[in-house]
């Protein structure tokens, strides 16, 4: 008997409420649907929603599940699927339709923004395994897709207004932080992780297993998301180097500025110890505490990622190839 759209496999999309309205989202579904994919759409309304939505997805026995919206909806439906047994391959897989301001996940992996292509993505390729950061403080648990950010990055994607996001985009971020470059305040933090140590001032942290943040913000340029490991970057006070940095942005690049003037590093875990209650972005969630551990969780999801994503190890690609 052939398989037809009512018994194959369903796909949830779980739509961040701000961009129910929008025409292209609404064509691409009903494109998808015409072609054949079962496609449920659920709208967030309120907090708790995609966790219910995706529950029902589980139970539902969804083929994938589609976060519809940005970073912060991304690593939402990501923390959702979590609550479920990690070994279960028959759980659903996740796939991302890119509708946030800055879209610093879908840029870094080379997933289309434009809602149909986005779609078909999801729909012809093979999923990858794929990591998460878990965030562990005050006993509670976080957990995040792409980059935790801390400092001068934290400061910009927390305080730059939504009016001015949703008349500019990303280039609201870039306007924020100008704003405030000449009146960056250094935090101390001691950084601990495997054969790793290191305290000081910063100002500006990232955490990464992805590679941007904040609108742009390239802060762990040699982040994969398969590799088992999260990528630690950590910015000292410039002390009057600022010009010469920027010098070098305009010059040399901003990888080269980033190489110049921070600490790197490639660990499974680190715990941070601030000397002062520390604020973290998770992808637009900010958090605050005196003490975190942050781990990277090998291959906690299966997600649906372009073949020329730069953030898949080489390994994991020719597998891909060779399926």
């Amino acid at each position: 008997m052939n398989t037809t759209a009512h018994d194959a496999p369903m796909t949830m999309l779980v739509l961040n409420g701000k961009s129910a309205g929008e025409a292209s989202v609404r064509d691409a579904v009903m494109a998808m649907r015409d072609a054949g994919m079962p496609l449920a759409v659920r709208v967030t309304w309120e907090g708790g929603d995609a966790e219910r939505y995706v529950r029902e997805a589980v139970e539902a026995g969804a083929q994938t599940v589609i976060a519809g919206g940005g970073d912060g909806t991304l690593s939402e439906v990501a923390e959702a699927l979590t609550h479920f047994d990690a070994g279960a391959d028959g759980l659903p897989t996740l796939g991302l339709l890119p509708l946030g301001t800055a879209n610093d996940f879908a840029t870094a992996t080379c997933i289309p923004e434009e809602p149909a292509a986005a779609l078909q993505l999801v729909r012809d390729t093979s999923p990858h395994r794929m990591d998460l950061l878990r965030i562990q403080h005050d006993g509670s648990d976080h957990w995040c897709a792409n980059l935790a950010s801390g400092g001068f990055g934290t400061e910009v994607t927390v305080e730059t207004d939504e009016t001015l996001k949703s008349m500019l985009g990303g280039l609201a971020y870039v306007i924020t932080g100008l704003g405030k470059l000449g009146n960056i305040e250094p935090q101390r933090a001691r950084f601990t992780g495997p054969d790793f140590e290191w305290e000081g001032e910063f100002i500006a942290l990232g955490i990464g297993n992805g590679r941007q943040a904040g609108g742009g913000q390239v802060l762990c340029p040699d982040a994969l998301v398969d590799d088992g490991l999260l990528d630690l970057t950590v910015i000292p006070p410039l002390e009057g180097e600022v010009m010469s940095t920027l010098g070098s942005v305009l010059m040399e690049g901003a990888e080269a500025a980033l190489d110049r003037v921070s600490v790197r590093a490639q660990l499974p875990w680190v715990e941070i110890r601030p000397a002062k209650p520390l604020t973290l972005n998770l992808d637009g969630e900010p958090v605050e505490s005196t003490e975190f551990r942050i781990e990277c969780v090998p291959g906690r999801v299966r997600m649906h990622l372009p073949g020329d994503c730069g953030l898949v190890s080489s390994s994991a690609k020719r597998m891909s190839g060779s399926l």
